[in-house]
């Protein structure tokens, strides 16, 4: 349950922003910055966040999604580092989704992976 909740955020938030950011739209700029081949890159790994939780989601597998939502939970929580603010409204949503997969990952994920 807990893994399908985390899952889905990633989808729910992932969708509109990928959206955004392919049409270019002024929201997404007034928050990501003007398009650089930087803001590309970071569409690219936001597509594959976003098509792992999707086939997670079809097929749910508590080591792979271990994986995702780790790798998720480190580049989330460093966002305010690299960035340079908490005020910021990415790293802000970084931090929620951060702390709902750290949630997850401990109550969900990591017991069912360690099932035999």
């Amino acid at each position: 349950m807990m893994l399908t909740f985390s899952l889905a955020l990633n989808l729910v938030v992932l969708f509109p922003v990928c959206a955004g950011l392919l049409l270019r739209s002024p929201r997404m700029t007034s928050v990501f910055g003007e398009w650089t081949p930087a803001r590309g890159i970071l569409l690219s790994i936001y597509m594959a966040i976003g098509a792992a939780s999707a086939v997670l989601l079809a097929r749910p597998d508590p080591r792979m999604a271990s994986v995702l939502l780790g790798l998720q939970v480190v580049y989330k929580v460093t966002t305010p580092f690299t960035v340079g603010t908490v005020k910021n409204p990415v790293v802000i949503s970084n931090l929620l989704i951060a702390a709902a997969h750290l949630l997850t990952l401990y109550f969900g994920v990591l017991p069912a992976a360690a099932a035999p």
